[in-house]
């Protein structure tokens, strides 16, 4: 019989502060969130460029061992999943669904080994309803086997703002599906207009020739000094960043939920976000959000440029935004309890579903 312990296998750079992502802030909060409430959690750090490496990892974890492995290295190693669906009872945490995020850019077989990854857990946790019906939608897991637990926010004190009102702030990795571009592109048309300014937070190591482009676009608008590339905020400073901020903008071209939406409008912050992935579900009805289309400077543009020159629609959507925070706010606990769930019914329920499971996915 095996023992309650998680194996928690992830990315080792999940608490490396120059490399923030979503998803190592939601591995980070839900390993702290199940130790809080007494689970013993073991992290197993793999790297990143040694995914193929996992096979090995895995084989040293006891025989009928409860395991958590992030999406990310399981679509980089579905093979090593394959090896042990009949020994360990794997759950699959799934930021994002690997092929309609990435499929396109890697031009290979990404799909495919996101298939064989989910076929040989026994669950799989979603962090979005869209990243689940994705999945189905994908015919890469059945209804019963995808569970949603979605990103947490803190408490937070609502934001302060800037003195003018008319500081927007996008935070994010700076790279072509986040689209930074296309807002830097929307802003050069708003040059004109007087008192905005613009900090495009996040890491510059993802797609350095993206943040060439981003960069020599500023210069070549003329906002210079309008738009900072911050590069990471963590901590205080990225709080700071919120705090001073009137408007959070979310330009993707892809994003399986949003959590600096979700983090936004818990601080009473308005959004403007594409209408793509999990982002309406980010914003959840809350009427301090506005979608626009992705990849469309203009519309985006057009948004900002309403922002800007009125100030009672500012006012207005602060206010609603300060109003439906709370209401609006999820929390890491609520996340912590699903995953928790699904963890104790893959213990409760053994081994019986592995070996079916790991059959099929041989197929």
């Amino acid at each position: 019989m095996a023992d309650s312990t998680v194996y928690f296998v992830v990315p080792d750079g999940i608490d490396d502060a120059e490399r923030v992502s979503g998803g190592n802030v939601y591995d980070r909060r839900i390993r702290d969130e199940l130790r809080a409430r007494g689970r013993d959690v073991r992290m197993v750090l793999v790297p990143e460029d040694r995914a193929h490496e996992l096979t090995d990892t895995m084989s040293a974890l006891p025989e009928g061992a409860l395991v958590l492995i992030d999406g990310l290295i399981a679509v980089a190693a579905p093979e090593a999943l394959g090896a042990h669906t009949a020994r360990l009872r794997i759950v699959v945490l799934a930021h994002m669904v690997a092929g309609a995020l990435a499929g396109a850019r890697e031009g290979g077989d990404t799909a495919e080994r996101e298939r064989i990854a989910l076929r040989a857990a026994q669950r799989v946790i979603a962090t979005s309803e869209w990243t689940r019906s994705e999945l189905l939608g994908r015919g890469l897991s059945e209804a019963d086997r995808v569970a949603v637990a979605h990103p947490g926010t803190d408490a937070a004190p609502a934001a302060t703002g800037s003195e003018a009102g008319l500081h927007l702030l996008c935070v994010g990795a700076v790279a072509a599906h986040k689209g930074q571009d296309v807002l830097v592109e929307a802003l050069a048309g708003l040059v004109e207009l007087p008192g905005w300014s613009c900090s495009i937070v996040g890491s510059m190591d993802v797609e350095p020739d993206f943040v060439d482009r981003m960069s020599a676009a500023i210069g070549s608008a003329g906002l210079s000094e309008r738009i900072a590339l911050t590069g990471v905020l963590t901590a205080r400073p990225l709080t700071d960043a919120y705090d001073t901020a009137d408007l959070v903008v979310a330009p993707s071209r892809a994003e399986s939920y949003g959590m600096v939406v979700a983090e936004a409008l818990a601080r009473g912050i308005p959004v403007v976000a594409t209408r793509v992935g999990g982002l309406p579900e980010a914003i959840a009805g809350n009427s301090a959000g506005t979608l626009v289309p992705p990849d469309d400077p203009w519309a985006l543009r057009m948004v900002l440029r309403q922002w800007c020159a009125d100030p009672a629609r500012r006012t207005a959507l602060t206010a609603e935004a300060r109003a439906n925070a709370r209401a609006t706010t999820r929390s890491w606990g609520e996340a912590a309890e699903t995953v928790a769930a699904v963890l104790d019914g893959c213990r409760a329920a053994g081994e019986r579903a592995i070996p079916a499971l790991g059959r099929r996915s041989a197929g």
